[in-house]
C-alpha cells in the first residue's frame, strides 16, 4: 500500500521525539496538521491511497518547541526552531518514509522504506 509516513528520532537524548508538532503542507497549504506519539511517530500516515499524488511536499517540524518543553536551554533566537523539509514524490504507488533524526543544532533526513 501507497502512503506517506514519517518518524522523528531526538539523537540529543537517544529516544523517540514524542510529542512534537509535525504539518505537510503542498503549495503552501497545510494538509495536515499532527503531532508524534510516544514512540515519535504519527498516528496514521500522513497521505494514503488516492490522497498520495506526485508532486513537491514540505514538512514542518516544530523541533524548538520540542526542545523547550523538555527544559533544553536553548538561544534566543534557537539555532534550529522549525526544521523543513521540501521533498518531491515521483512514484505516489511507492511508500515513502521520511524519518527526522534531530538534536538542538543539527538533524539529519532521508527517504526510508
Amino acid at each position: 500500500m501507497s502512503g506517506l509516513t514519517t518518524h522523528v528520532l531526538d539523537t540529543a537524548n537517544g529516544r523517540p521525539a514524542a510529542g512534537m508538532a509535525v504539518r505537510l503542507l503542498r503549495g503552501g497549504q497545510v494538509l495536515v496538521s499532527t503531532r508524534t506519539n510516544s514512540d515519535g511517530r504519527c498516528d496514521a500516515p500522513l497521505l494514503a491511497g488516492e490522497a498520495l499524488t506526485a508532486g513537491a511536499y514540505r514538512l514542518e517540524f516544530d523541533v524548538g518547541p520540542y526542545f523547550r518543553a523538555l527544559g533544553v536551554a536553548l538561544p534566543d533566537p534557537a539555532f534550529l526552531d522549525t526544521v523543513a523539509l521540501e521533498f518531491g514524490i515521483a512514484e505516489p504507488v511507492q511508500p515513502y518514509h521520511v524519518p527526522l533524526l534531530v538534536s538542538p543544532f543539527g538533524y539529519s533526513t532521508y527517504r526510508g522504506s
